[in-house]
C-alpha cells in the first residue's frame, strides 16, 4: 500500500493539516435551527456553542412550551453540527485514496 514508511510519514502529516483546516472551518460555521413554525431560533457555530436566540413574544407567557421548544430546537442545532462534522471527515478521507479506503472513503 505505501512504498515506504516515508510516504506514510507525508500521508499523517497532510491529515493532520487538513483535520486543523477543517476544524478552523467548522469553528466558523454558523447553524440555524427553528421550532415552533419559526417562533423560537436558535443559531450555534461549528464549536456547539449557542450564539443567539429569538424567541417569539407569545412564547414568553407559556414557560412550559418555551422549554419544550428550547430543548427541542438545541438539540436540533446540535444534530446539524455534528452531521456536518461526520461528512465533513468523511469527504477528507474520501479523498484520500488508499489511506482514505482505510477508514471507510471512497
Amino acid at each position: 500500500m505505501f512504498e515506504n514508511m516515508n510516504e506514510m510519514g507525508k500521508m499523517l502529516e497532510q491529515v493532520q493539516e487538513q483535520a486543523k483546516k477543517m476544524q478552523a472551518e467548522m469553528e466558523a460555521k454558523e447553524y440555524l435551527a427553528k421550532v415552533g413554525g419559526g417562533m423560537l431560533e436558535i443559531k450555534m457555530n461549528g464549536k456547539g456553542e449557542v450564539i443567539d436566540i429569538n424567541i417569539d413574544d407569545s412564547l414568553l407567557e407559556d414557560k412550559e412550551s418555551l422549554q419544550i421548544l428550547l430543548i427541542s430546537c438545541i438539540n436540533d442545532a446540535n444534530k446539524m453540527v455534528e452531521a456536518d462534522k461526520q461528512n465533513s471527515a468523511m469527504g477528507m478521507f474520501g479523498g484520500m485514496g488508499n489511506f482514505g479506503n482505510m477508514f471507510g472513503g471512497k
